[in-house]
C-alpha cells in the first residue's frame, strides 16, 4: 500500500477521467492520498473527493502564488474548513520567490505566518512550498516550530538537515528523476529514512520516464526507484519496496492517518 502524501486530483488537468483515474489507484497499490489544496475553492474540491474516497485525505490551505486572490476574511472562511472531517493538514502554504506576478514578499509573508499560526492552533501539519525562499521559510519554521513537511524539497543536504532537525519531515518526489537533479538526489541519499515522505505533486513534476505527460499517484514507485538506487550506491543498501513501505509508516505518523482501512 502506497502512500503519496501530495497530490492535486482536483486540478482541471483531471478534469475529463477524475473518477475512473482515482477508481483506478488501488488496483496500482495507491493505498492513502493527500489531496493538498491551493485556495480556498480547491480546499472544498478536496474536501469533496476525501468524502467520496475513503483513501483520500484533505489539506486546507492558501498557496503563495494564490494568497493575491484571497478574500479580506481568508482567515475565517479557512480556520472553518481546517475543522472539517478528513482535513489532516494545513497547506499547500509558504513562500514562493520565482514568479513576478505573485503577491510581494511581505504579503507572502504575512499569510504565511498566519496559517501557520492556525495550524499550531489545531495541532495540526503544515505541507510547506518553499521555492528561491529558503531562508525566509527557515526563519519562519524556526520561529513557529510547526509539524510538516517540506514538500517537494529543493534545498541543499545542510538546510535539509536543519528542517529534520526541527522534527520536520523532507517530502520528494519526481524531481530526483530528472537529468541534472544532483541535489535533490544527494539529499534523498543522505538523510534519515525516518525523515523522508515520498509525493508526486500530481498532475505536476512527473518522473523519468514520463516527463510532459499528466502525472498520477501510480508514477511514485519510479520516484521510489532512484531513491533507493542511490542510497544502495553509498552502500545503504534498500529496495524500492522497502522504501515505499518505511515512507507509508512515516507518512501515517505525519498526518495521524490510519493504515488500516
Amino acid at each position: 500500500m502506497i502512500f503519496d502524501t501530495h497530490a492535486h486530483y482536483d486540478d482541471e488537468a483531471f478534469e475529463e477521467d477524475r473518477g475512473a483515474l482515482i477508481a483506478s489507484l488501488a488496483e496500482q497499490g495507491i493505498g492513502r492520498v493527500v489531496n493538498v489544496a491551493a485556495d480556498l475553492a480547491s480546499v472544498s474540491t478536496s474536501l469533496t473527493l476525501a468524502q467520496q474516497y475513503p483513501f483520500i485525505y484533505a489539506a486546507a490551505g492558501i498557496h503563495p502564488g494564490d494568497v493575491k486572490d484571497a478574500p479580506a476574511d481568508y482567515q475565517e472562511q479557512l480556520e472553518q474548513l481546517i475543522k472539517q472531517p478528513k482535513v489532516v493538514a494545513v497547506g499547500e502554504i509558504g513562500l514562493d520567490y520565482h514568479y513576478e506576478d505573485n503577491a510581494p514578499r511581505d504579503v507572502q509573508i504575512a499569510f504565511f505566518k498566519t496559517q501557520l499560526q492556525l495550524a499550531n492552533q489545531y495541532q495540526l501539519p503544515v505541507i510547506i512550498h518553499d521555492r528561491e525562499a529558503h531562508a525566509d521559510t527557515m526563519d519562519l519554521l524556526k520561529k513557529y516550530k510547526p509539524k510538516g513537511v517540506v514538500h517537494c524539497f529543493s534545498g541543499s543536504v545542510e538546510m535539509a538537515k536543519e528542517v529534520i532537525k526541527l522534527g520536520m519531515y523532507v517530502g520528494l518526489g519526481g524531481a530526483v528523476t530528472f537529468k541534472n537533479a544532483k541535489t535533490p538526489v544527494a539529499v534523498a541519499a543522505s538523510i534519515p529514512l525516518e525523515s523522508m515522505v515520498l509525493e508526486t505533486d500530481a498532475p505536476y513534476m512527473t518522473p523519468v520516464p514520463f516527463r510532459g505527460k499528466r502525472c498520477d499517484s501510480s508514477m511514485i514507485i519510479y520516484t521510489a526507484e532512484k531513491i533507493a538506487n542511490a542510497r544502495s550506491e553509498q552502500g545503504n543498501i534498500i529496495t524500492a519496496e522497502e522504501l515505499l513501505r518505511i515512507t507509508r509508516q512515516n507518512a501515517s505518523n505525519l498526518f495521524g492517518v490510519p493504515l488500516e482501512d
